[in-house]
């Protein structure tokens, strides 16, 4: 497996991705979310901060993890 991509909010796509937060996640704010890019990656981002860098997989990867 190769490592995944880390993508930086201006390398978005810019209309936006719809992010889903984890089910397990709520208790104390610390969320994951993810997102499917156009084509099919997934992107993984840190709730607490939305704006910050994107962990990119492609689903092959998110497949294997």
């Amino acid at each position: 497996m190769t490592s995944p991509t880390l993508d930086s909010p201006s390398d978005r796509p810019e209309n936006g991705l719809a992010w889903v937060k984890s089910s397990l996640s709520y208790a104390f704010g610390n969320c994951v979310e993810v997102a499917n890019y156009p084509g099919g990656d997934v992107a993984v981002r840190n709730s607490r901060f939305p704006d910050g860098p994107v962990l990119r997989f492609t689903p092959a990867e998110w497949r294997a993890f």
